[in-house]
Formats: structure tokens, sequence, C-alpha cells
């Protein structure tokens, strides 16, 4: 499967984090592992089926039915919760895993993964080659708090098994991790980024504010740089936009306005995505597939209309795919999120995030201040003057109350 459409594969952008330097091949470098007991997943205990039910039955009736009812989920004997593995010990917070299984260099390949789809992964290797893999029951069943254990982006090691197939056996740490919670686990849309380009429609769906302020906060929390794109200008007066663009250009966020429709700013788009590793990310209907085909019309991304009924987008965008771009750089194109919970965020650690209230959280009279309702509060007394935007402030308190 290529990487594009219409892309012959000597012309794909080379992607760095895979191979490397591109002048030299990559050289496995031997790792120190050792035996470790590893965490994995609690599995319940294998009902066991009896045979030839209906026969006792009718022969002896209910009463010498001595078939299992239950099930045992007791950590003990073959169920325990711990296995001795060969690898490496690890950081958790950089792979969502305790261990890196120990692989052979020499038979297995380094590549990264391009999308998800279903329990397969899209792992495109140093040599431009593609290869549908699964992954493997080792990485599968490791403890982990984490909705899937391979995401768009990852850096691999896995197995060939056949022309186009193979087996992801181990997962490098990770950096610039963008993720957020689904129902109580963390789900991570994509990793090794450096940029997160948030894409906002000022009208048909309308803007949003407060999503984009939930983006910014995980940027700041992963040390991704971020960027707002305000699209679909074309139908609403840019002097609206004035205040809102100066709130965040004040605080150091670059704001780009632009239409996909008419092609107003996407020269400015282009540049900031050119040389970068990018995740575009919004809600849905706010036209980041639009503002990828009209960069690369080679692309060829699906896009549908919003709805005039709801003015909300539709899921033409299913899974995160990794896009190499023809001038430079890649970007990561995601499902559109109406909801944007974040993971691993406390509210005591809201107001750092905030680059607006940071200033002034070690001002207020307690230390231990939620800059909600106490009294000689630094935050709110800024608010009052004008120094914090009364907006901006809202939306610290609804992360921070922890509503969605």
């Amino acid at each position: 499967m290529p990487i594009t459409q219409g892309t012959p594969a000597s012309d794909q952008p080379s992607l760095g984090a895979v191979s490397g330097d591109d002048a030299e091949p990559y050289m496995p470098k031997k790792k120190s592992t050792q035996k470790i007991r590893a965490e994995f997943r609690k599995k319940h205990q294998v009902r066991t089926r009896k045979r030839d039910l209906t026969r006792d039955f009718q022969q002896h009736g209910f009463e010498a039915d001595e078939s299992v009812r239950s099930e045992r989920i007791s950590g003990k004997g073959d169920l325990t919760r711990k296995r001795t593995v060969i690898g490496a010990v690890v950081d958790g917070q950089h792979t969502g895993l305790s261990v890196a299984p120990d692989v052979d260099e020499t038979t297995s390949r380094r590549g990264r993964v391009l999308s998800i789809h279903g329990v397969d992964s899209q792992v495109i290797d140093p040599h431009g080659r593609t290869f549908r893999c699964a992954t493997s029951g080792l990485l599968k069943t490791l403890s982990t708090e984490q909705r899937h254990v391979v995401a768009a982006g990852d850096i691999v090691w896995f197995r060939p098994e056949g022309e186009d197939r193979g087996m992801i056996e181990r997962i490098e740490p990770r950096h610039g991790v963008l993720s957020r919670t689904f129902r109580g686990r963390q789900h991570v849309l994509v990793t090794n980024v450096d940029q997160l380009v948030i894409v906002s429609s000022v009208a048909e769906p309308n803007l949003k504010p407060n999503l984009i302020d939930r983006f910014l906060v995980a940027a700041e929390q992963n040390g991704i740089r971020p960027v707002i794109c305000l699209n679909k200008i074309d139908l609403v007066d840019p002097a609206d936009l004035q205040p809102l663009v100066g709130v965040y250009g004040q605080l150091g966020y670059r704001v780009l306005l632009i239409s996909a429709r008419t092609g107003f700013g996407m020269d400015g788009l282009r540049d900031v995505l050119q040389g970068r590793e990018s995740v575009v990310a919004g809600q849905s209907g706010v036209g980041k597939s639009s503002l990828l085909n009209v960069l690369d019309p080679d692309l060829q991304l699906r896009v549908s209309e919003v709805s005039e009924d709801t003015q909300k987008g539709k899921h033409t965008t299913t899974a995160a795919r990794l896009i190499p771009l023809r001038f430079g750089g890649y970007v990561v194109d995601t499902p559109g999120i109406r909801q944007f919970q974040l993971w691993d965020v406390i509210p005591p650690e809201v107001a750092g995030l905030f680059r607006d209230v940071r200033p002034y959280v070690s001002l207020c009279r307690f230390p231990n201040c939620t800059h909600t309702h106490e009294a000689e509060c630094a935050v709110k007394d800024a608010v009052a003057d004008g120094r914090i935007d009364a907006r901006r402030y809202e939306s610290y308190c609804y992360l921070f109350a922890g509503d969605d």
C-alpha cells in the first residue's frame, strides 16, 4: 500500500526518525537486557465446559449438574499478573509500558507506524516499504493504562513475515505525545511530534475557544509547540476575530487566519508545516483534511460538508494517519474530536499550564489557593484588573473543576 497516492517510492519524503542519517544504513545497537518480572493484565479463568449435558439431564435431571458456574479471578497460580520476560526496564511514561521486550535486531527491522487499522498497523521501514503488522501477544498483554498499545507515529521494531506482513515486537521510547482520557484510560492520538496545529473554524461549526484552550494545555504538558489555525475566515469579518487573536498573540502563541476555500493564508500554513513533525487536531468539520488537500492535492483525503441542522461536522477521517509532505516534514491527520478530556492532569497542575495564570500563582496569600473562590487571590485580582482575559479564566475554572 503506497504512503501517498500518486507518489513514487523513490520520491517519497524521508522519515528521518525511522532511519536516522540517510547517508548511512541503520546499525543495530546492542542493549543490555535482563530477566524482568513484568506485570501483565489480569485474565479471568477459562470456564471449563462439560460435555454430554443433555444426556446427563435426561438421565439424572438438574441435581447431577456439576458444571462450573463461576470464574476464579485470584492472582495466584497460572492466573498470576507477573511473568518473567527478557528485556530492558524503561520509563513507563515514555511508552506506556514498564518493559521493552528483547528483540533480535539482526532479523527484525526498525520502522514507523503510519496508521492503525483495527488490530493491524501500517508500518514503513527505512527503505520506504510498507508492512501490515500485527502486535505481538506479549505487548498486548503487558499491563498498561493505554487504550491501545501502538499509536500512529510510534517507532517500533517489527519482524517481517512474508512480502508485506509483519509482527511488532517492541515500541521505542516516545516524545511529543498527544493523548486524551477515554473511559478512564489513556487514548494516545499520536506520538513523536514536535508541533500541534490546532484547527478551529470561525463558523460552520462555530468557534470553540475553550476547546482550543484544552489543546494548548495538552501541548504545554507534553512539550509540544502549539500553533492556532483559524479556518473559514471568508465566512466572517476578520476584524471580529482581533480580540481573540490578540489574547493568544500576547501569550506568545502563533495564530494563523486562513481559508481553505479561497486559499488565503495557505502560504503561512505551508511555512509552519515545512520540515516539521506536526499533528493536526480539532473538532469535526473545521476543515483539517481540506487544508491538507489544498497544500498537497495528491493526498485526496476524504472531506464532507457540515450538517445544516446541527452545525456539526461528520467523521470522515476515522483514524490518525501519518502523511509525508512533498515540501518536507510530515503531518498526522487525526479524526475530529468533539470532547477533549485531558489525560494525567490533576486540578492543582492546571494553573501552571496556563501561560497567563502561571505568573500570579506564587503571589496568592494561600499556598494551596485554587484561584476559584479564595480571598486575596492574585489570579482573581489580575482578572478583575484586566491583566488576565476573563474568558481564559473561565476556561481555567472549567478545567480545574473537571468539566468536559
